[in-house]
């Protein structure tokens, strides 16, 4: 199967970064956002399509523990990230 890139909502992660740290905080909600604002445009046509939205509360509510998880470790890479992602008012 041929892989997809450059399809990425966000060019602040370089590749070499990507593929090293995938483990890392970050990358799990970069992927999670991702993915997020894929199933949102989705959702969008396709208004009764009930899995896909089971799917992207599951994925809303595992990105918001990460973030909760990030925020009290670790502050300031918190602020870096929702203001690299832009997805939480600052």
């Amino acid at each position: 199967m041929k892989k997809k890139e450059g399809r990425n909502f966000f060019g602040f992660m370089v590749k070499e970064e990507k593929e090293e740290n995938r483990g890392s905080v970050e990358f799990q909600v970069f992927s999670f956002t991702n993915k997020i604002r894929r199933l949102a445009s989705h959702l969008e046509l396709h208004k009764k399509d009930f899995s896909s939205e089971r799917g992207l509360r599951r994925l809303l509510g595992k990105r918001r523990r990460l973030l909760a998880y990030l925020a009290k470790k670790n502050r300031v890479r918190y602020k870096k990230l929702i203001g690299q992602l832009n997805i939480r008012e600052q």
